[in-house]
């Protein structure tokens, strides 16, 4: 069975809401019971979600008057100038992996 789009508008507002499935039926005056079954067809349904990426994004704010210092934990340190083109420094990450 198909669910419809009140029982999935009804799921959907439940995860983003943060409640206890029994305070979220509480509170919409919804049978906690139907609720649970319609949330294990949801799940039965929903494509598995990507895996995370392996890296996460980051990004770093140097004041433009300080240098930039990589250190390594083989004791190696390598200290760039104020201002060093973060494309540059892609370039010069992607030639030492």
């Amino acid at each position: 069975m198909a669910l419809s789009k009140k029982w999935i508008g009804h799921i959907e507002a439940w995860q983003a809401s943060g409640l206890p499935q029994a305070d979220y039926c509480r509170q919409q005056q919804l049978n906690a019971k139907t609720f649970a079954a319609r949330l294990r067809e949801y799940r039965r349904v929903q494509p598995a979600l990507p895996p995370p990426p392996a890296f996460i994004p980051v990004q770093v704010q140097v004041p433009a008057s300080e240098p930039f210092v990589l250190r390594h934990t083989g004791g190696h340190r390598l200290e760039l100038p104020p201002g060093v083109s973060a494309a540059w420094l892609a370039e010069l990450w992607r030639c030492l992996g």
